[in-house]
């Protein structure tokens, strides 16, 4: 019986503090979780000038010029930090939506103090994380 109270210690006090946390903080520990299943680094574990695979939700997607040419910019959310992916020359890329999970490769930098990965390699995983 003794064995058996830390076990349901441990549940009630996850019980609420999912109970007390905001939407957003249980959205962001969901998003930490499924990065096992994507293979993925966390984006605040990423150093700048490192090839990494992170995986997460696309916040926004802008069409923003770089240098006279046109750049597709999206902001992925993992539950620890955000990183830009910018696709230059691309106007659109079908697929490349807010709302959209995506595990993308590539080289971080930093540009401006935030992070930064240029064409990536990605892959538009279901909705569900799978």
């Amino acid at each position: 019986m003794s064995t058996a109270e830390p076990v349901k210690k441990g549940r009630l006090r996850g019980f609420f503090q999912r109970l007390t946390s905001t939407q957003a903080e249980l959205e962001a520990e969901e998003l930490r979780e499924d990065l096992g299943r994507h293979g993925a680094t966390p984006i605040a574990s990423c150093a700048e000038r490192q090839r990494s695979c992170v995986a997460g939700t696309l916040r926004t997607v802008t069409l923003r010029p770089r240098g006279g040419a046109p750049a597709l910019e999206a902001e992925l959310y993992d539950g620890s930090d955000v990183i830009d992916l910018v696709w230059l020359g691309r106007r659109k890329i079908v697929g490349i939506e807010p709302g959209r999970v995506v595990r993308a490769e590539g080289l971080i930098s930093i540009q401006d103090g935030r992070k930064v990965m240029f064409n990536p390699r990605y892959e538009l995983r279901p909705a569900g994380g799978q």
